[in-house]
């Protein structure tokens, strides 16, 4: 079952003449779109506050696992702009099937296969403008997951931001 998904749109968004200038030389990591995603894990409530939000910085406590234990995974997957104007990812099941490994490996709670797809969908299609037309052009995506909760010492975390 998919997760509950909450959409904020980004009161300051990229400006389209702006955008179009990005697009026609992004480089690699270098430009980012209006929004992102992210949704929590606790113990007690599993995944929860699934939202795509204005893109902006985290809020994190200088005693966070991920700062002390690097107990974090990513992944890397591209959404490609097709000739009839529709948006399609690159084998996101395999992206989502390797992400659960790399979770289970860290001690990260694995985020259901139909959770990691619909976050990408909501996440692609709220910036859709974002993903260049052309060949060879594409939006490169970066999931990531990590230990969010303040604490130290070696354990598998109790909160987590993906």
């Amino acid at each position: 079952m998919s997760p509950q998904i909450s959409i904020e749109p980004a009161r300051d968004a990229t400006d389209p003449t702006r955008r179009a200038q990005i697009l026609e030389d992004p480089g690699f990591g270098l430009h980012f779109t209006d929004h992102m995603y992210t949704s929590t894990w606790t113990v007690e409530n599993g995944w929860h506050d699934s939202a795509v939000r204005p893109y902006g910085p985290f809020t994190i406590d200088p005693a966070c696992a991920v700062l002390h234990y690097a107990q974090e995974i990513f992944e890397g997957m591209k959404a490609y702009r097709h000739a009839d104007g529709s948006i399609w990812t690159f084998r996101p099941t395999v992206n989502a099937a390797r992400f659960q490994r790399s979770a289970e490996r860290l001690a990260l709670p694995p985020l259901p296969e139909a959770d990691f797809l619909a976050a990408i969908e909501a996440l692609v299609s709220t910036d859709a403008d974002w993903v260049p037309s052309g060949e060879e052009k594409s939006l490169y995506l970066r999931p990531f997951m990590f230990a969010s909760e303040a604490f130290l010492g070696v354990r598998p975390a109790n909160h987590v931001t993906f």
